[in-house]
């Protein structure tokens, strides 16, 4: 019987869900991008394991708005530390464990002006421990 293993690019353990060090591994050795496709392939990766990612998508806004059409390709200072936090978050990145329907879900929930943000948890022996983190950005009819 196999007790750990990964599957779709997460590993599975009795701990929980966790990223793929491999993987994270070559995206935190990525060079931050210098084109609007190298944007849109670094966020299609790291998206991969948005939900390890608290207000993922928050954090990566100012190269979201890069992709937007008849944007001027300027990867700003903001860009870069979007860049350099979500390699950062995703190399600290939780387990998210297993639930556990016989305690109590937690939902915890945060918007700004431009995204919404969630995540679900448990409270296990004393610690608050997530099972899934979830961000949207918001739509200009959402914000009106």
């Amino acid at each position: 019987m196999c007790r750990e293993g990964i599957v779709s690019g997460h590993k599975i353990s009795k701990s929980g869900i966790e990223v793929d060090r491999e993987k994270v591994d070559v995206i935190a050795k990525l060079p931050h991008p210098t084109t609007v496709k190298g944007v849109r392939s670094f966020l299609g990766h790291v998206g991969f394991y948005r939900h390890f990612i608290q207000d993922f998508s928050k954090i990566a806004r100012p190269m979201t708005h890069l992709l937007e059409k008849e944007t001027p390709f300027v990867f700003s200072k903001e860009c870069v530390d979007a860049f350099n936090t979500l390699k950062k978050k995703l190399t600290e990145a939780l387990i998210l464990v297993v639930p556990d329907c016989n305690l109590p879900f937690e939902l915890i929930c945060d918007a700004s002006d431009f995204a919404i943000g969630t995540f679900l948890g448990q409270r296990k022996m004393t610690h608050f421990q997530p099972i899934y983190y979830a961000s949207k950005m918001t739509t200009e009819a959402q914000i009106h």
